[in-house]
């Protein structure tokens, strides 16, 4: 099929599933477990994965940092652990990669801040993200909104449930500009169904699409943009970090 072309450079796609060059261009010989957690954690990935004596089965090396591959057992299985970069092309450039060397489940993880009243550290799941960055329209047409795939939202919700935690099924606004979250898109990003902000979502779910995997998402709550006169970040949800790192292992058992 040929390019899908328009005037605004953004929403033209190609359909060709070879590019120039592919995301195992560096690792063609790896071979990464089927299930694989991938989070915007922080430390707490390395800290897990050396808690639990992860293996490094190898790395992915940018200019910033290098992102170790790490593999550990967890019940038997053999599980892929690695750290997300933020921000949506660096994270699915990431995701990329992974599933270019096998993994084919992936539960990710991580804060999002709030666009109606919602305590800090409750946990949510993604059903679909509003595409209001760049990355996913490289992988999947141009359309408002990627679903998020049901299957891994059950996975993510059985956990949950047998934790007894109370959750919400949510509506995502994944956006690019950090510092351009303005009053009166926050209200349009409400008024059309949307009740949390992060950057990532529609690209890892497009990208997961595009390539045959199944991907979703354990959200927690951090700052708040609820309120039209008063941004408050709270403690960006820092008390949730290592127990959804946690959660989202047990998710992906399930998956």
């Amino acid at each position: 099929m040929p390019i899908q072309k328009h005037a605004l450079p953004i929403l033209e796609y190609d359909p060709d599933p070879h590019a120039l060059f592919q995301p195992d261009h560096e690792h063609k010989e790896l071979q990464l477990p089927e299930r694989a957690v991938f989070v915007f954690l922080g430390d707490a990935v390395d800290q897990y994965a050396q808690a639990h004596h992860a293996a490094v089965a190898d790395q992915f090396i940018t200019i910033s940092k290098t992102y170790p591959f790490y593999v550990l057992e967890e019940n038997g299985q053999q599980i892929c652990l690695v750290e997300a970069p933020v921000g949506a092309p660096s994270a699915a450039m990431l995701l990329d990669c992974l599933i270019a060397c096998g993994v084919k489940k992936i539960i990710s993880g991580g804060s999002c801040g709030v666009l109606v009243p919602m305590e800090e550290n409750a946990f949510l799941i993604p059903k679909k993200a509003l595409r209001d960055e760049g990355t996913s329209y490289h992988y999947l047409p141009p359309e408002r909104y990627v679903e998020v795939s049901e299957t891994a939202r059950a996975a993510i919700r059985y956990t949950l449930e047998a934790h007894h935690l109370p959750y919400s099924e949510v509506v995502t606004w994944s956006t690019d500009g950090y510092f351009r979250e303005t009053g009166d898109l926050v209200a349009y990003r409400r008024s059309e169904g949307c009740s949390v902000v992060e950057m990532e979502c529609a690209a890892l779910a497009a990208c997961a699409q595009r390539r045959g995997a199944v991907w979703g998402s354990l959200l927690f709550t951090a700052d708040t943009l609820a309120d039209a006169e008063h941004y408050d970040q709270r403690g960006w949800g820092r008390a949730s970090v290592e127990f959804a790192l946690r959660l989202c292992m047990e998710a992906v058992m399930n998956l």
